[in-house]
């Protein structure tokens, strides 16, 4: 409490003696606040020791930092008094070694050995030095100036003081005025300059500057005309500066030409024949400065790169050239020709030239059309090799090659790893937004060909659909979770190789590229191919799910079918819900449950909306269009068998039904009537119809399933055994359903058959339809005048049941229930005449079906339509009259 107390009182006198405030005021809020902050800041332990760990580590720092920057010496004097140390460790030792490395100031730069290891010695006394010990005369420290104040800052810099702090350390920091001298200012010494005897090479020199106009005075050589004569050597490196791109008095650079100064003349030549040859030399740099123009222009595409740089070597390469024959000029007894020279500079610089009128055929159009600088090179090449300049065609290659290597970089990307490289404005693949799985194949990328499909080049066009399709296919496997090992070394090998010296020598250039390319390709694409066929034939249930679809919508199997279709013609002929999707689903569901290859649960039946099925005719095979059964598939079938497929699917499914809703109302009624009416004699008519008809639809439906549907179906499980990626199968499959619309005849332009057909089927129903009208009509008009019995009017109206009938029926009821839909009238016309008029559509339709087919087979050639005409043809010969 004592030390509590003097801790207070100290406080308070420590705030009056700071802040000025009387002791009056010792209870004010403000002093009491004070006082707080004071003792908060007083109170023991607020300030922690130092981490001895922490300046051990920075220790050990310092130690290999003078190792790295080759102190070793400073290292080893560092580690030895550490180790000395060790021996007398006391509690503040970490307090005392921390507060030494904050005050140390660069050690690795500034410290020395020779400073520490004096710190050991005992230290001597220093010697007297008295003023007799100096020699007054010529010495530093003589005369009177010794005690004027120096400006240090006057002839020192920073860098100064660094550096004599450096290269002595061991200096006094304070040193005699004296001792630090002002510098005079630096006098050139005379040697360095040229004597007064070399003055004739400096006029030489100035002579030798044949531009200047005092070295030649124009000489006139006629009117309005005057030239000055140069020597061969001077006009020859006139040229060699030209060519290399610098400025002349010789050669004038105008826009992109090199005009010619024709003021300066050769002694030995004529004006004539010397402003031929500059003109030569002019062409040749024109071009040069066109390919130096042009790799100075920045580049964003990624081979166009490649290329500047390709170029840019073969520029120092004919520069080196130029330099080596100037070179030549200045040695002893060399011989200067300008002709020499052309032909020199026109071998050496024919690359350049070829480069240069390619250059100019590209112009600016490198962005617009990106791929237009590969394109030309491709043909520049195969044009040398044409013309046999083997040299030039051979060295081109090996730049092409380069650029074509670097423009491969994201097709190796996006084969390998399916990915696109968003900034390589020159890939044809473009990705589109992800969606749905099951339109990955189709909707998730795109070929972006560009405008006249300026993105791909022209000599890789047959395998662009190739290296799309090797890209979706590991995009594929990577939601398939089947990805396939690394292959980049491969294809990087096969360029290299192919691109290669020997290489070239043994293919047209044509065939060494397109060599590369395909081995390129083949490798990944093959590769990916394989493996995505095969998990889609183990692992996602393709073979599986085209059963499944035979079984659905084409009627592989009937026993399942019929169940299905008893239970619907039935509701439909009894007038009753038979469009419910959930009874319908559950019908089919159930009817299929017995088929290992169907999953029930993807199965769902959906009818069309009320409005359309309302305005149809009940009675008409047409209101089964309405019902729409959908077989789900797994989202890797999906890519294969498309929605359009499906459609396809639907549409004979639904042609199908309507067949067999023909069928069976023919069926029944036969029946029916077998049971209710006895055999009449003049019935010949009825009978035949009957018969025919009902061969019409059995003979139709055989064919398509028997021979069409079966005969396409084994033709698409061998050609898709012999497919090789996802692209032939889905070809493979369109191609399969693109047939069965024709040869069921449910395709466009075959519509005119399909709604004939379609009326035969109506008037098979309608033929039953008049028969069991006719029976209902006949067993009515027993109880009526015989004036009345053959205009009697029939119209059956449905009549009220009680709930359990519409699950059980007894025998009448099944016999007579399709009657509740039944609206046929006999009082336009009698049974017997609407009988005739049935014969007379049946023969005009079965006829135009019959010469339908024969017109499309005669000219598509398809050997069902020919079958199926002949057949039809045959049987409407035979229709009793």
């Amino acid at each position: 409490m004592a030390f509590a107390a003097d801790l207070s009182t100290l406080t308070d006198a420590l705030i009056t003696s700071v802040t000025k405030i009387s002791p009056s005021q010792k209870g004010s809020a403000h002093i009491q606040s004070l006082k707080r902050r004071v003792q908060g800041g007083l109170r023991t332990g607020s300030h922690t020791r130092t981490d001895q760990f922490a300046v051990a580590k920075q220790l050990e720092g310092l130690q290999e930092k003078f190792q790295v920057l080759n102190r070793d010496e400073l290292a080893e004097a560092l580690r030895s008094r550490l180790v000395e140390l060790e021996g007398s460790r006391n509690s503040w030792l970490p307090e005392i070694l921390s507060l030494l490395l904050q005050l140390s100031d660069r050690p690795a730069l500034l410290s020395t050995v020779d400073r520490i290891g004096k710190k050991d010695k005992p230290s001597e006394a220093p010697e007297s030095l008295s003023w007799s010990d100096l020699n007054p005369e010529g010495a530093a420290y003589s005369g009177e100036g010794i005690w004027e104040q120096v400006d240090f800052t006057a002839d020192s810099s920073d860098d100064d003081d660094f550096s004599s702090v450096v290269s002595d350390v061991s200096a006094p920091r304070h040193r005699p005025p004296s001792s630090t001298s002002i510098e005079e200012d630096y006098i050139v010494p005379d040697e360095i300059f040229t004597p007064a005897e070399d003055d004739d090479l400096i006029v030489c020199i100035e002579k030798a500057q044949f531009w200047r106009i005092e070295n030649h005075p124009p000489v006139s050589q006629g009117k309005d005309k005057a030239s000055q004569t140069i020597t061969e050597l001077q006009l020859a490196r006139e040229t060699i500066f030209m060519l290399q791109g610098l400025p002349t008095s010789v050669f004038w650079r105008l826009d992109d030409d090199a005009e010619i100064d024709r003021s300066y003349t050769l002694a030995h030549s004529s004006n004539e024949s010397l402003a031929s040859l500059l003109q030569c030399f002019g062409e040749i740099g024109a071009k040069i400065n066109a390919v130096r123009d042009f790799i100075k222009t920045p580049q964003t595409i990624p081979y166009m790169q490649t290329f500047c740089r390709g170029v840019e070597e073969r520029l120092h390469e004919f520069d080196g050239t130029l330099s080596q024959v100037q070179y030549g000029y200045l040695s002893a007894g060399s011989t200067i020709s300008l002709l020499q020279l052309l032909a020199d500079v026109r071998q050496h610089s024919h690359e350049l030239a070829l480069l240069a009128e390619m250059i100019a055929r590209l112009g600016k159009s490198s962005t617009d059309q990106p791929m237009r600088c590969l394109d030309l090179l491709y043909d520049l090449i195969c044009m040398l090799e044409a013309l046999g300049d083997e040299s030039a065609s051979r060295r081109l290659a090996k730049l092409f090659f380069l650029c074509f290597k670097t423009y491969t970089r994201s097709i190796q990307l996006w084969m390998e790893t399916g990915q696109v490289d968003p900034s390589d404005i020159t890939f044809f693949v473009r990705a589109n937004r992800e969606g749905d799985l099951r339109t990955l194949w189709h909707d998730w990328f795109a070929l972006d060909e560009g405008p006249r499909r300026q993105k791909i080049p022209q000599f890789l066009e047959t395998s662009v659909q190739k290296i799309f399709t090797a890209g979706k296919s590991m995009v594929f496997l990577r939601h398939l979770n089947a990805l396939l090992p690394e292959t980049c070394e491969k294809s990087d090998m096969t360029l290299d190789e192919i691109s290669s010296s020997d290489s070239l020598l043994l293919l047209p250039f044509s065939a060494s590229v397109e060599s590369a390319f395909e081995k390129l390709v083949d490798i990944d694409h093959s590769l990916s191919a394989i493996r995505l066929r095969e998990e889609l034939d183990e692992k996602c249930g393709l073979w599986s799910a085209l059963d499944a679809l035979q079984h659905v919508y084409l009627g592989k199997d009937m026993s399942v079918l019929s169940m299905i279709d008893a239970k619907v013609f039935e509701l439909i002929d009894r007038g009753r819900s038979w469009d419910d999707r959930f009874l319908l689903t559950e019908i089919s569901r159930t009817a299929f449950s017995s088929i290992p290859a169907i999953d029930t649960s993807r199965l769902l039946v959906r009818p069309a909306s009320t409005t359309s099925r309302e305005s149809r005719n009940h009675r008409s095979v047409v209101i089964l269009e309405s019902i729409s059964i959908d077989y789900g598939l797994p989202w890797p079938v999906a890519n294969i068998i498309t929605e359009e497929a499906i459609c396809s699917y639907q549409r004979i499914s639904t042609f199908l039904m309507q067949i067999r809703r023909a069928r069976y109302t023919m069926v029944k009624q036969r029946i029916r009537d077998a049971r209710n009416t006895p055999v009449e004699k003049d019935d010949t008519l009825v009978y035949a119809l009957h018969h025919n008809m009902l061969w019409f639809i059995d003979f139709i439906y055989g064919h398509l399933t028997y021979l069409v549907i079966s005969t396409a179906t084994q033709s698409l499980h061998s050609a898709l055994f012999e497919t090789k990626d996802v692209d032939s199968m889905i070809a493979a499959h369109q191609s399969y359903m693109s047939s069965l619309e024709a040869q069921c005849l449910v395709s466009e332009n075959l519509s005119p058959i399909h709604k004939a057909v379609i009326s035969l089927l109506d008037l098979c129903v309608h033929f039953a339809d008049l028969q069991t009208a006719h029976l209902s009509g006949t067993s009515n008009s027993k109880e009526e005048d015989d004036e009345e019995d053959s205009m009697e009017a029939v119209k059956i109206r449905p009549t009220k049941k009680g709930p359990e009938d519409e699950i059980d029926s007894d025998d009448e009821d099944d016999d007579m229930g399709h009657e509740h839909t039944l609206t046929v009238s006999f009082h336009d016309s009698t049974y017997d005449q609407q009988m005739r008029k049935v014969k007379l559509q049946f023969d005009h339709l079965a006829t135009f079906v019959a010469d339908g087919l024969k017109g499309i087979a005669r000219a598509d050639g398809l050997p069902s339509w020919d079958i199926l005409a002949e057949r039809l043809e045959w049987r409407r010969h035979n229709i009793l009259r």
